[in-house]
């Protein structure tokens, strides 16, 4: 069987941890990106609905013990009746063992302002974002790093994971600060061509010449010079 080009796909930190070494391995393949365990950041202000929150928190924390799950409010009321809802919800859950494991790593977190929220969660760069307080689409470009985000009350991060339309392989850890979730350009790649004529070979030759002396390669300066020596 004739191995594959590239690999792509969500999983869990062995999944992952596997793809990352077929990634290094100069007989492996390339990989869409590192994809898990699962995380999902919530901003919520003091109108959101602490049973809609915790609900969002529980979805992520499922997944199993290394998942995180985190909640940003300026409500201090808010995070208080959100944790209680957690583990409320959390009685009912077949996977309530993981569920339990999930939140003791994860935490809720009180700031001052929105803006302080949107600025701890650009540094967070979460792989699932939910923006649950009043007028959420007014913060929208206040965005920067996330792998996929859910706007307003009623966009909970499951109907992403199965209905919604959006990728669910989307980058974890801090890496949707550089690289994007899974999309069709991920299944393309480009390719450049370049040709010159004689007066643009010309045009360049100073600026190439410098540049492959300064490296200490001179058959690349020599590959221009011997062009404008026999084209003079």
């Amino acid at each position: 069987t004739e191995k594959v080009d590239k690999i792509f796909g969500p999983g869990n930190q062995y999944v992952t941890a596997a793809k990352m070494l077929v990634s290094n391995d100069p007989n492996g393949c390339s990989i869409d990106m590192p994809a898990g365990p699962s995380e999902v950041l919530i901003i919520a202000d003091e109108k959101a609905n602490p049973a809609f929150v915790a609900a969002d928190l529980l979805s992520q924390a499922e997944h199993g013990s290394d998942s995180q799950a985190v909640v940003v409010s300026t409500s201090q009321d808010l995070l208080e009746k959100t944790v209680k809802e957690v583990y409320s919800q959390m009685e009912f859950l077949p996977r309530k063992r993981f569920a339990l494991s999930s939140i003791a790593n994860s935490f809720a977190l009180k700031v001052n302002t929105l803006e302080e929220a949107f600025e701890f969660s650009n540094n967070f760069a979460p792989e699932h974002l939910i923006i649950n307080v009043n007028k959420a689409d007014r913060f929208l470009k206040t965005v920067e790093n996330a792998g996929s985000v859910f706007v307003g009350e009623y966009s909970p991060e499951s109907a992403g994971d199965y209905a919604s339309g959006t990728n669910h392989s989307l980058p974890t850890y801090g890496f949707a600060k550089s690289i994007s979730g899974v999309s069709v350009s991920s299944f393309m790649k480009t390719i450049t061509f370049q040709q010159l004529t004689q007066k643009g070979l010309n045009n360049l030759s100073t600026a190439i010449i410098n540049l492959a002396e300064e490296e200490g390669l001179t058959a690349h300066a020599n590959a221009v010079k011997i062009r404008i020596k026999n084209g003079n």
